[in-house]
């Protein structure tokens, strides 16, 4: 059958404004793309780990056969959580599917009626989703400006006999600009006016701190907010996400959060996976000393050939140079990829019109030649 007319419109408008999204295979190219940070996903190591351990306690299963509530429960689960709340300095976690039903779950279940949300306005979509599946009146604020969130919590609690719970949140690195909150300065803030901080790491984890921790924790901050989302399908390269806070968070998303309750868990292989990658984190520092100096690297690089202007300022793997309109960064991109390097356009909507970029990701494996050598040709592509 063809498409109804209206989703047909919709389809050409995006061709029109060169904006369809397509899926394309997988490619041979200098990796600058993908979430990989550390080099996990590609680990020969973690891969021979997680067989060797489901080996060793003899778990020759494929499948979870269940949600966690009913028969998917396995015994992985346990040793996991517990790993994972210690690695964090947590007192609890809990592991969902992926990052996305960990937002999901998290903002549909826990602010409720007569509850407030103020959110960055560059928050992930998943994080807006998840407050748009609320009852919580929700508000955005100016990116990373702390002065406009205070505004309006101001707003909302003064004279107010009975201020409402607020709920405050952000992202340590925010995926499309990899630039990061001053996060004492906004615990600080949601202690004063007595705000519950919910952080998502998806983009920190297995890139700052000591072990790959996170943002929040290198800089020992982590007692200073009600939740933290920790996602595993970029610096962990395998699949899923946990949500660290108290025990009595764990319960109550145990049996409040529908995208847990209501979803076949994680197979054993999947969580095995999880936890040997974070026995990989806290043992193996090469990989996240690579990926630090690639990050200086590629920032000094930059500066001198006289692209910093173009790019959006960041300490983080993730690197984006503004080049408005579509069109012209698709351009780009092709030129880059045509030369074997895989750098990405994004493209409005995904961004607003006018913010279109190309996405550099760093890894631990890029040399320094490689992010020499595409450099250099994005200067020529722009500047010619």
């Amino acid at each position: 059958m063809k498409l109804p007319k209206t989703l047909q419109s919709k389809l050409n408008q995006r061709e029109e404004n060169n904006a369809l999204r397509k899926l394309t295979a997988q490619n041979e190219w200098v990796d600058f793309s993908s979430n990989d940070y550390i080099g996990f996903a590609k680990s020969e190591t973690l891969f021979n780990a997680t067989h060797q351990f489901l080996m060793d306690k003899n778990i020759k299963v494929n499948g979870a056969t269940g949600s966690r509530l009913l028969s998917g429960n396995h015994s992985l689960y346990q040793e996991a959580e517990s790993f994972i709340s210690k690695f964090h300095k947590a007192d609890a976690a809990l592991i969902f599917n992926s990052g996305y039903d960990a937002n999901v779950g998290f903002f549909s279940a826990v602010p409720q009626r007569n509850d407030v949300i103020f959110f960055d306005e560059l928050c992930h979509a998943s994080i807006r989703d998840g407050i748009s599946m609320s009852n919580a009146k929700a508000y955005k604020f100016q990116h990373n400006d702390f002065q406009d969130l205070e505004r309006q919590i101001q707003k909302l609690t003064t004279n107010n006999h009975q201020p409402p719970t607020i709920y405050i949140v952000t992202e340590s690195v925010f995926s499309m600009d990899g630039d990061s909150p001053n996060l004492e300065e906004l615990t600080n803030l949601s202690e004063k006016h007595q705000c519950y901080l919910v952080l998502d790491e998806a983009h920190a984890l297995g890139v700052f701190g000591a072990k790959g921790e996170g943002l929040l924790q290198s800089l020992g901050l982590q007692n200073k907010v009600f939740a933290r989302i920790m996602t595993f399908g970029k610096g962990l390269g395998c699949h899923g996400a946990a949500i660290l806070g108290s025990e009595e968070l764990k319960s109550y998303l145990v049996n409040f959060a529908r995208s847990f309750i209501y979803t076949t868990a994680l197979s054993p292989h999947s969580v095995a996976t999880i936890l040997m990658a974070y026995h990989q984190l806290e043992q193996e520092k090469e990989p996240l000393e690579k990926l630090k100096n690639n990050i200086v690297f590629f920032n000094q690089q930059k500066l001198q050939l006289g692209l910093k202007p173009l790019f959006v300022y960041s300490k983080s793997a993730i690197q984006c140079a503004i080049i408005s309109g579509n069109q012209n960064v698709k351009s780009i991109a092709a030129q880059l990829q045509e030369r074997g390097f895989d750098v990405k356009p994004i493209l409005s909507p995904t961004v607003p019109e006018g913010q279109e970029r190309l996405r550099f990701c760093l890894h631990s494996y890029n040399t320094e030649k490689e992010i020499s050598e595409v450099l250099a040709l994005l200067c020529t592509f722009v500047f010619k």
